[in-house]
């Protein structure tokens, strides 16, 4: 894959996330490139005091170094810096956060020499995976910690994860005949001064939510159907006269999962019920404001995988090195905090509707859905699983962003939170998936009390697929294992494929 800095696409990062990805450096990067990086040489050379390069970092900033310890510092710096704690981030994660951080510096305002990000992608490529502690940062001056972490490997200082075992980096580099990279003068602080580690983050949950999302849909309709519930909340008229993006489309592809159900057909006339429940109705409303915050934040999260974000930032055009703070990731942190939220939202729902499901007094099916309520308790407990994890994701949709502890003696006085905001967003997924999969359970139940009848041709599908798995439950048996097969289908993407196979959808992230 040509790696095009500050055009890479969506689609390229997904691809990128998922491994097995060579990565060359468009050829056009080099001019700049080398042009920054003789900026940074000569500064080094000079007498001026410029942050990063000959002097020291954060409140040291007014410390002065002298021309011989110019690489000592920088040296210093990752040592000084990798002081993160926790389980290590998953290779998909650091996939990213080598890619997006080689694009970064190719864009030519960084001042690094080529051999800096000849590193990053010669390791990226050989499949190396850098042990990066997940804890440590604080989202602004740069994802410090973390990207210490990944650059002492680089060094052969740290460590790889190889088959999920730590090794010292010196000898897997070695063993790949990769050259251990030796920093100088600002290279070190070019390498961790970044957002790379919380956007890799967030992207990674972005892409993990995405088969979910589009499960979440065929779910939903499933239920709608399970329940005899009415297609008319999605009649394209009244979704019109809102506006909202999302909500239309959710509202198109409700319509298409549901077309040709002769269990619709069967209750169009002679249902004395007026209206749904809104967990029923209400789903392009709901599911669709969460669509657009995730398209929203899909947008977001490519403009920063793009960016330079790193400090100070050279221009060559001029020579000038200008001291900012790109490294400040509130976009990041408030893109990822609309995540969790429309991460949760989706998850409540689908545990409302499941709540219907087994209240035989609205969904007009048998009592927790079991045919013999008393003796057996069918799907209560499952519910209350459901209701746990519910529970559990609005603790931690709490926003991260609104919080900010001041760090390196009140020089970093205002950060963002926004590794955390995105390292957060998985547990979360992974609790929505779990609902899911029992609301893929109760759906399929119902499916199966109204027998003879069929649904349309897809959700009769998604009934077949979960049936080659798990047996109707008619009496209680251990379901723990059916929850955890249900929810595999929608992590997996086999539901998705599905709602991916039906005509003229909309593409559930927009084209950017």
């Amino acid at each position: 894959m040509l790696l095009r800095p500050g055009q890479i696409t969506l689609d390229e990062l997904q691809a990128i996330h998922a491994g097995g990805q060579p990565l060359v450096m468009d050829p056009q990067a080099l001019p700049g490139i080398q042009a920054s990086a003789a900026v940074v040489r000569r500064a080094a050379e000079g007498s001026e005091p410029v942050y990063g390069v000959n002097t020291g970092f954060g409140k040291l900033a007014s410390t002065r170094i002298s021309e011989a310890d110019l690489a000592t510092l920088q040296l210093n710096l990752i040592r000084s810096h990798s002081v993160g704690v926790g389980e290590p981030l998953a290779p998909a994660v650091v996939r990213l956060m080598l890619a997006i951080k080689a694009a970064s510096l190719a864009r030519g305002h960084s001042g690094v020499r080529p051999v800096v990000i000849d590193t990053l992608l010669a390791v990226h490529n050989a499949g190396l995976i850098p042990f990066v502690p997940s804890q440590g940062s604080v989202g602004a001056s740069g994802d410090l910690a973390p990207l210490s972490h990944m650059t002492l490997a680089l060094m052969g200082e740290g460590d790889f994860l190889v088959d999920g075992v730590r090794q010292p980096a010196a000898a897997v580099l070695q063993a790949r005949k990769i050259a251990p990279l030796q920093l100088q003068a600002k290279e070190g602080l070019a390498l961790i001064n970044g957002t790379q580690t919380s956007t890799a983050l967030a992207l990674h949950a972005l892409f993990a939510f995405e088969p979910v999302l589009e499960s979440a849909l065929v779910i939903g309709a499933l239920t709608v159907d399970a329940a005899r519930g009415s297609d008319g909340p999605f009649d394209p008229r009244i979704h019109a006269l809102r506006g909202q993006p999302g909500q239309i489309d959710v509202a198109e592809y409700y319509r298409a999962l549901l077309q040709g159900s002769a269990i619709r057909a069967s209750h169009e006339e002679g249902d004395d019920r007026v209206q749904d429940p809104y967990c029923l109705r209400c789903q392009p409303q709901v599911v669709g404001a969460c669509l657009d915050q995730m398209r929203h934040a899909a947008l977001v999260l490519l403009r920063e995988a793009n960016a330079v974000t790193d400090n100070p930032l050279v221009f060559s055009e001029d020579g000038a090195m200008i001291s900012g703070g790109n490294f400040h990731a509130e976009p990041v942190a408030l893109a990822a905090d609309a995540m969790a939220c429309a991460i949760a939202e989706v998850g409540a729902i689908a545990e409302r509707r499941i709540a219907m499901l087994i209240d035989s007094g609205v969904s007009r099916l048998p009592p927790f859905l079991t045919p013999n309520a008393g003796l057996n308790s069918g799907f209560m407990i499952a519910h209350v699983t459901a209701a746990s994890l519910a529970s559990e994701n609005k603790s931690l949709a709490h926003p991260a962003s609104v919080d900010s502890l001041p760090t390196s003696a009140n020089q970093e006085d205002h950060v963002s939170m926004a590794t955390f905001a995105a390292r957060r967003l998985q547990p979360m997924i992974d609790n929505v998936a779990h609902i899911l999969g029992i609301e893929l359970l109760a759906a399929s139940q119902g499916i199966d009390f109204l027998r003879p009848l069929q649904s349309s041709a897809p959700l009769e599908q998604v009934h077949t697929t979960l049936r080659a798995l798990c047996p109707a439950m008619m009496q209680d048996r251990y379901l723990a294992p059916d929850i955890e097969a249900a929810s595999a289908l929608v992590r997996g993407g086999e539901l998705a494929r599905i709602l991916r196979t039906l005509p003229a959808l909309p593409a559930l992230w927009i084209p950017v």
